[in-house]
């Protein structure tokens, strides 16, 4: 069954030592679209959450956002550089002082100048909050994997109700076809007649061009072809692995059959038929792109 690209997921973990909150989002993308926030400390593990995304996300546009609190630290997340912060204070006090000024929020001003503060990594041991990471980004991802069944089953019922509804509109071109080729051949037959009788004509030659014309105007072949595309379609939903890339190619098939009988057929009530075919195409073309 088929998968969409949309999807979503969380995952979290608690005790004494430390506090992760994963999310996991995903969107269409023709290819792998990875943007990771993260926390300082696991900026070297990114490669490593890549390779897990991939392996069970696949493809689509992948927002992943981790937070980690490590507890019980006497440890600030932050260092202050105490002599660079006075030096800020005095150089503002001074040039107050330079244009006449009562110095106001000194402090604060100081406090947050330039590289005064200065995020730090928290300690920990090196593996052991990493793999409990790595274990709750598994479960989002997981959760996210099954958000995208879960549409993708919506997805499926969708698609298959346009495919149906093209095969509807093809029974009927099939079935009105012979008539207009018999309308065709009548119409051609009673504007030719009076003039071939008053006029030297070579008739075998005449009915040599009515063949190659009507040759032009069969849409059989389109129809078998169109039938087959149609079933490939339905068949290629059913399979495990992923084939949003495949049913965009299908559908492209199905539209140039379309385009072709509609060229070929040159009757109003056969075009009816075409202009619905196209308007679930369309339907399908947009949803295929959502298809894992």
């Amino acid at each position: 069954m088929i998968k969409s690209m949309t999807g979503f997921g969380v995952a979290g973990f608690e005790n004494e030592q430390m506090m992760i909150q994963i999310e996991v989002r995903s969107l269409n993308s023709k290819f792998l679209d990875l943007s990771i926030r993260s926390p300082r400390q696991f900026s070297d593990r990114e490669p490593e959450i890549r390779t897990m995304v991939q392996g069970i996300l696949d493809r689509g546009k992948v927002s992943v956002s981790v937070e980690f609190l490590a507890k019980g630290s006497q440890n600030l997340p932050v260092t202050i550089n105490r002599e660079l912060f006075k030096t800020y204070f005095e150089e503002f006090k001074n040039l107050a002082e330079t244009v006449g000024e009562t110095p106001v929020d000194l402090f604060k001003l100081a406090l947050q100048a330039p590289n005064v503060i200065v995020s730090v990594p928290m300690e920990r041991e090196e593996n052991a909050d990493w793999d409990q990471v790595k274990r709750v980004l598994e479960e989002s991802l997981r959760k996210c994997d099954g958000f995208r069944k879960d549409e993708g089953a919506a997805l499926y019922s969708k698609l298959e109700e346009s495919i149906q509804l093209i095969r509807s509109a093809f029974l009927r071109v099939k079935q009105e076809d012979p008539g207009r080729k018999e309308k065709t051949q009548q119409r051609i037959k009673n504007h030719f007649s009076q003039w071939m009788d008053e006029n030297s004509f070579d008739a075998n030659r005449f009915e040599q061009e009515l063949i190659y014309y009507f040759e032009k105007i069969d849409v059989t072949e389109e129809l078998v072809r169109l039938e087959t595309h149609l079933d490939y379609f339905l068949k290629s939903m059913k399979e495990e692995t992923s084939q949003g890339k495949k049913l965009g190619f299908i559908s492209q098939e199905i539209g140039r059959e379309i385009n072709t009988i509609g060229s070929k057929a040159n009757d109003a009530e056969i075009q009816k038929h075409v202009i619905l075919m196209k308007d679930e195409l369309e339907k399908i073309k947009e949803q295929s792109l959502n298809v894992l």
